[in-house]
């Protein structure tokens, strides 16, 4: 479980905080999405979740221990994927060696199949890689690590389609109740069908909390070339063919989540869309 309590940081004394007095609970087991406005502080948070900054103000705990202690049994069961990152110019086996022996659950057999997940040839040299490479191949090192919790910054960002769709099945398919992952992108159509749960922040707050199985069974999410039903609709917004629309779910239909829709409609009007949840009167 991850706790994080009123916390504040800045990168300089007198620079503006990045993030202040932000307090999340984030439960053990499933994918969670983070997503936010650009310059929310999102990469900032999962840096301060994995121990690589420490907050002014506040605490961030994993299963009760406090990460700005930096305890060997704690970093070693969290992994963190960056946007930008660089890798050695020495081949995939030699960073094996030099790096896997820092994660106790480090499986040859998982890395094996990741890479052939991502079509990569184990024998590769890091430093030949093309960016959207080098992030399949630091991706497939990051799950064989087998952390309890893995942190993703951006992961699709400099992948192909064919990568994309691997990426969501690679993820998926690493599942288990033991293991956390936490996505933050702006990439939202690239995740939003394997998501567990959802965390829109906006402002140093959460404004939107909730799993995909409590939302889809509160909101409903469609299309409609129907003006009438898009000025009736909780929220609405033009695509192409007509309106992306959320209405509530009277009926238990079952839709598709639109994630996309879904965090418009919590930055414009957040207080309206928690009102759905919290109306037993469905």
């Amino acid at each position: 479980m991850i706790d994080i309590q009123n916390i504040t940081f800045a990168y300089g004394r007198k620079s503006r905080p990045v993030v202040s007095d932000f307090s999340l609970r984030i439960d053990t087991g499933g994918i969670y999405g983070l997503l936010g406005r650009n310059g929310a502080g999102k990469s900032t948070l999962l840096y301060l979740i994995a121990g690589l900054l420490a907050p002014q103000k506040g605490s961030v705990s994993i299963n009760g221990v406090n990460t700005r202690l930096r305890r060997p049994s704690t970093l070693e069961d969290i992994f963190i994927v960056p946007e930008e990152f660089s890798l050695p110019p020495i081949s995939l086996g030699e960073y094996l060696r030099i790096n896997s022996r820092f994660y106790p659950r480090f499986s040859n057999e998982d890395m094996r199949r990741n890479l052939e997940t991502f079509e990569l040839d184990p024998t590769i040299n890091l430093g030949s890689l093309s960016m959207g490479q080098k992030k399949k191949a630091f991706m497939c090192f990051a799950l064989a690590c087998n952390t309890s919790l893995l942190l993703l910054d951006e992961p699709t960002n400099g992948l192909d389609i064919p990568g994309k769709s691997r990426f969501r099945k690679f993820v998926v398919s690493a599942m288990n109740d033991e293991r956390t992952i936490l996505i933050s992108t702006h990439q939202v159509r690239d995740i939003d069908r394997i998501l567990d749960h959802i965390i829109i922040t906006d402002s140093n707050r959460v404004i939107f909390d909730r799993s995909v199985a409590d939302t889809l069974s509160r909101l409903q999410f469609t299309t409609t070339e129907n003006r009438a039903e898009a000025e009736d609709a909780l929220f609405a917004q033009p695509s192409v063919g007509g309106s992306e629309i959320i209405i509530p779910n009277f009926d238990e239909t079952e839709t598709n989540l639109n994630l996309e829709t879904l965090f418009e409609f919590a930055l414009k009007n957040p207080e309206l869309l928690n009102a759905q949840f919290t109306n037993i009167n469905k």
